[in-house]
């Protein structure tokens, strides 16, 4: 819509960006102005049609204890016109990384507006497409994306830098003060509250929650999508083994007889096989029972003798030794975060870096379409323009991470390969016996492996079967970014449809079954319990 007003909408307004934001780990700026470019836009959707207005622009988020300007964070709000503020819910969304924007989740899942991609196959160069979103949730849910400090257009302010903020409690942190500050500056407070994670975004939003939690701010839900909630785990075989199976089976690389039509079912006797059989083949191994080693070819589409020699263990090698091995035959490797993607494996392809997954596959394949239609969203219908150069992926600030939590017993679970967050989810669950989890995985996602997922659910320290109710798990035939496979989204979109839709008769079924004070000392007092007693 021109900045010209029409049919009584108010005018837009654009907004050129003259301040220089810097990316590295020394980088930090001096403005604090909050200003954002703000279009009006419509969408229909299942029939109706749906007024909203677009901000994209920074808030400013400040010290907890100094009140002094913290960093400045690049957001897009999509918020529908005319609703009432305490009955429309507003869920915040980001990506992962650490390092990650959030123009993955907001091009590609739920926002009003998506690119057209090729998945699983390649997305060919320049002219892409940009469409209305049928599978939006602007329906159910205001939305605001927000861009981490060192991403999009996010930076420090002075006299701090950007490494102060890369940090698991000082990233979340500083999300928290930002959530707060948008419901304070867009009368926010009284409305229903949700996060959406993906990704790292998943450690992000059970840190972000019991701190909100902390600070005042109980969240109605939250949705983990792609979870890694325990590094220590990633690249366990068992947790991996059906993921690698619904990789072989895609390729019908699975030499079962009859061969496993129904992918689902497929899965549900893999996770069997892996949770016993497998299991105890690992523990015995090299004492390996040939009917077990030729049940687990069978599934794998991997020789018996080449099993061996990985010691039954496909994800040797952060699952590459799997993933260049399915397919070598045709000279092709397979996608980490979709495995359904192939991308060739001969000749100078095979040696070329994988930059923190960036030439990944499946992030090739998407990658040119994403960048290249940002840009014309953000300029063209946002009508927001900067000096600076969007920053989408940023490899420094993963490097720079500092993966150090404390959770909420005053435990330390962090570290680059042992961060631990399940444990602050657990208490956020306890104390707050309304809110509710959505976990989305792809059955296809090599990163963060959907049995993984369920395992760290299933020993999350929780001992009430009635907040355990509160978690719901959906596995969708797609990969690490279920979203962009179209008919896995528009299976989530249903999905959370009935999540968000349901809330009321949630909470007053939850206040029929237990009385909620009493349910939350408790929980949390028996968590800090099991907490201090043994670890987990």
């Amino acid at each position: 819509m021109n900045a010209t007003a029409r049919n009584g909408t108010p005018p837009d307004q654009p907004l050129v960006d003259t301040t220089p934001y810097g990316y590295g780990p020394g980088d930090s700026i001096s403005d604090v102005t909050e200003n954002a470019a703000i279009t009006h836009h419509s969408l229909k959707l299942n029939g109706k049609s749906i007024a909203y207005t677009a901000r994209a622009g920074h808030l400013v988020t400040t010290g907890i204890y100094s009140s002094r300007p913290g960093a400045k964070l690049f957001y897009v709000a999509f918020t529908v016109d005319g609703a009432a503020a305490s009955t429309r819910p507003v869920t915040f969304f980001y990506n992962g990384g650490p390092g990650s924007s959030s123009v993955f989740l907001l091009l590609g899942s739920f926002g009003p507006r998506r690119i057209k991609t090729s998945m699983p196959s390649f997305t060919p160069p320049a002219p892409y497409a940009l469409e209305d979103n049928q599978d939006s949730l602007l329906d159910q849910t205001d939305l605001v994306f927000i861009d981490p400090v060192g991403t999009g257009y996010s930076t420090a302010v002075e006299p701090n830098t950007n490494k102060d903020f890369w940090g698991v409690d000082e990233d979340a942190s500083c999300i928290k003060q930002f959530i707060k500050r948008y419901l304070t500056v867009f009368n926010r407070w009284n409305s229903p509250k949700y996060l959406f994670g993906e990704s790292y975004g998943t450690p992000r939003t059970c840190v972000l929650t019991w701190m909100l939690h902390e600070d005042g701010v109980d969240l109605n839900g939250i949705v983990l999508q792609s979870s890694i909630l325990d590094y220590s785990q990633a690249g366990n075989p068992i947790g991996i083994l059906p993921t690698f199976a619904a990789d072989a089976w895609f390729h019908k690389k699975v030499s079962l007889s009859p061969a496993p039509p129904d992918l689902p079912e497929f899965m549900d006797k893999v996770i069997a096989f892996a949770s016993g059989p497998y299991a105890n083949a690992l523990a015995a191994f090299p004492n390996v029972d040939a009917g077990v080693l030729q049940h687990l070819s069978d599934i794998l589409g991997i020789p018996p003798m080449v099993l061996k020699y990985w010691q039954l263990n496909p994800s040797t090698g952060n699952g590459s030794v799997f993933l260049t091995s399915l397919l070598l035959d045709a000279g092709l490797a397979v996608g980490a975060y979709d495995g359904r993607v192939t991308g060739v494996d001969t000749g100078i392809a095979e040696f070329v870096a994988p930059d923190a997954g960036g030439n990944d596959p499946t992030m090739a394949a998407v990658g040119g379409v994403y960048t290249a239609m940002w840009n014309v969203y953000l300029n063209e219908e946002l009508q927001y323009t900067s000096i600076s150069p969007f920053m989408d992926l940023n490899d420094l600030a993963f490097d720079n991470w500092d993966f150090s939590h404390v959770d909420p017993t005053g435990a330390e679970r962090g570290g680059s390969g042992s961060l631990y967050t399940a444990g602050d989810l657990a208490a956020a669950m306890s104390v707050n016996p309304y809110l509710r989890v959505f976990s989305a995985n792809g059955y296809y996602d090599g990163v963060t492996p959907f049995f993984q997922t369920l395992i760290n659910f299933q020993n999350m320290p929780l001992a009430s079967a009635q907040i355990e109710s509160n978690l719901t798990v959906h596995n969708y035939p797609s990969g690490h970014m279920v979203y962009l496979d179209d008919a896995s989204r528009t299976a989530v979109r249903a999905d959370l449809s009935s999540f968000y839709g349901e809330a009321q008769t949630h909470v007053a079924a939850i206040k029929a079954a237990i009385h909620p004070e009493l349910t939350a000392i408790a929980g949390f007092a028996q968590y800090r319990r099991r907490s201090n007693r043994t670890p987990y």
